[in-house]
């Protein structure tokens, strides 16, 4: 192996692509340097199965707070498009309680782009925000009015439950 390839993903065109001084791989960048996973293959797919797409620790401390402040509310409901996080059905509202990270909140600094891979990472948060935009759009087509609560919100408390309060009475 050159010096150029330490096992892992090549930083210009983020694929393992290979290098043309070892000759191992056909090459498709003039210069290649390469990172290599502090993880095995194993444990980087143990720690992404451990992602939640429901019940995380955001959407449980809004549901607390929905439920401490007397709403009644289902949950992840299939029927509805982007299967919102609360459903209010004789509202006719939902939640969504967005992860900064994965739905990309603008602004927030939470909201980073791995180093690593990041044609992939850059796909997986595109069609994150596209499929978001989609779910949104439909359900306001229905008639439902749509709310999203992102992480970094949730320590303000007092500012949250007003914001919820206005949303669902308003």
């Amino acid at each position: 192996m050159c010096k150029y390839m330490l096992g892992g993903l090549c930083m210009v065109c983020y694929f393992y692509c290979g290098c043309k001084n070892c000759g191992e791989f056909e090459p498709s960048h003039p210069d290649h340097f390469f990172l290599m996973d502090s993880l095995s293959k194993a444990q980087r797919s143990a720690l992404m199965g451990r992602v939640r797409s429901k019940d995380t620790q955001p959407e449980l401390a809004v549901r607390r707070l929905v439920h401490g402040m007397g709403y009644r509310y289902r949950l992840h409901d299939a029927k509805l498009p982007g299967k919102p996080d609360l459903v209010f059905r004789n509202r006719a509202k939902v939640i969504f309680v967005h992860g900064c990270f994965w739905h990309r909140h603008k602004g927030c600094p939470s909201t980073r782009t791995p180093k690593s891979n990041r044609k992939f990472w850059q796909n997986k948060f595109k069609d994150n925000i596209s499929r978001d935009t989609k779910a949104r759009k439909q359900l306001r087509r229905l008639g439902w009015a749509a709310l999203i609560i992102w992480e970094c919100e949730i320590g303000e408390v007092t500012r949250l439950a007003k914001r919820l309060r206005e949303f669902l009475d308003g």
